[in-house]
């Protein structure tokens, strides 16, 4: 069982995702697509650095966060690849649509990873509570 303040930390952080999750509905009702895609993607973001609190780890880059994720959680049987493709396709729209000019995605599009991104958070928090018992 972890100490208190990696439990803390774990609950602080699965917080925050979904107050990303709650800004990203938000701003997808509003229309406002791209923030909505950068809102969960960091829901997801926020969601493995839960996990990651509870073993002692974190990295700097998201890259690092993620591969963490999939060499420890996915490769391992604790979480399906469906979470792989989810994490990794979220980063890749997030990054394109942050950085490249012109960027055009559609609301169905937008919508998926809306989708995506509350079944992650879903299957973190079920995670994390298993976990801490």
């Amino acid at each position: 069982m972890p100490d208190n303040v990696a439990y803390n930390l774990a609950e602080y952080r699965l917080e925050k995702s979904k107050d990303c999750l709650k800004s990203a509905n938000f701003v997808y009702d509003a229309s406002d697509y791209l923030t909505a895609l950068n809102r969960s993607y960091y829901a997801l973001f926020h969601a493995v650095r839960a996990i990651l609190a509870l073993d002692g780890v974190d990295r700097r880059k998201h890259s690092g966060v993620i591969a963490y994720f999939q060499q420890n959680y996915v490769k391992t049987g604790k979480f399906g690849k469906e979470y792989s493709t989810i994490i990794q396709d979220a980063f890749e729209v997030r990054q394109e649509s942050d950085y490249e000019d012109f960027y055009i995605i559609d609301r169905e599009e937008v919508k998926t990873q809306l989708e995506n991104a509350e079944k992650f958070v879903d299957a973190v928090e079920v995670y994390l509570k298993d976990r801490l018992k």
